[in-house]
């Protein structure tokens, strides 16, 4: 079965409500194909492997996480961006991206996501006051010491995350998927025993050493895996379209 293009994408903006949110790049159609979609093709982001695997898999659309089109980046079309954008445009395939409104989405966000692997309890947003925020703060079942939760995240995205160990068990945790270090100053505030993201900076090491929090650094790509694909299940159900999630391995 097809679908038209426009209902697809109307349907996903309106989904992901992406008229509220503010992004660092346009989220939704960045690349128009052919006007039908039969073949869903979602992953991370937009690389150029991707793109090869998704013309192998003659997809319509390419449906990502991290597409283009970044505030401040270099506007020409060379190099890089001209190879990718002339794969898309010379096998007509469309390419859907959504940023931020795919990190906060109550159902097939990031973070939603991520929670429901590592069976955590969501309490509420990481900025109880801030109406954009995107982390979340929830609770484990069963207390775990810090080297039983790295376990725990080690076999739930077959990636080893860095960690730096706090005091005490992990009750109450706070998370955000992605380069969200730098969330690591309201996790404090919030009062968990814990904080995870993907990335790591230099400063991270000494607020979570100083305030006895547990931080787990699991990876960029191996934490933002999980919506697009929940994503792209959504539209597939929606309109009987065919869904495939191509996981091109990262280890940032």
């Amino acid at each position: 079965m097809a679908i038209a293009l426009t209902t697809l994408v109307e349907e996903a903006d309106r989904y992901l409500n992406v008229a509220r949110i503010a992004d660092y790049c346009p989220n939704g159609l960045q690349v128009e194909g052919r006007p039908q979609v039969r073949r869903i093709v979602s992953g991370v982001t937009a690389s150029q492997a991707l793109l090869d695997a998704a013309v192998e898999a003659q997809a319509d659309v390419v449906l990502v996480h991290h597409g283009y089109f970044w505030k401040n980046e270099d506007a020409r079309i060379v190099g890089m961006k001209q190879r990718r954008l002339k794969t898309l445009l010379s096998n007509d395939i469309s390419l859907l991206a959504y940023h931020l409104p795919l990190d906060v989405h109550p159902e097939v966000g990031n973070n939603v996501r991520l929670g429901e692997l590592l069976g955590l309890t969501v309490e509420g947003p990481l900025e109880p006051d801030n109406p954009r925020s995107v982390g979340l703060v929830g609770s484990l079942e069963i207390p775990l010491a810090p080297m039983d939760f790295l376990h725990r995240v080690h076999q739930a995205l077959g990636r080893e995350p860095l960690m730096i160990e706090g005091k005490g068990l992990i009750r109450r945790i706070a998370w955000c998927t992605g380069g969200a270090q730098g969330y690591i100053d309201q996790a404090v505030a919030a009062g968990v025993d814990a904080y995870l993201t993907g990335e790591i900076s230099e400063p991270t090491v000494h607020v979570a050493r100083e305030n006895g929090l547990s931080f787990f650094a699991a990876g960029h790509h191996a934490t933002e895996r999980y919506g697009v694909r929940a994503l792209g299940d959504y539209l597939a159900r929606r309109f009987a379209v065919e869904h495939l999630f191509i996981d091109c391995p990262n280890p940032a």
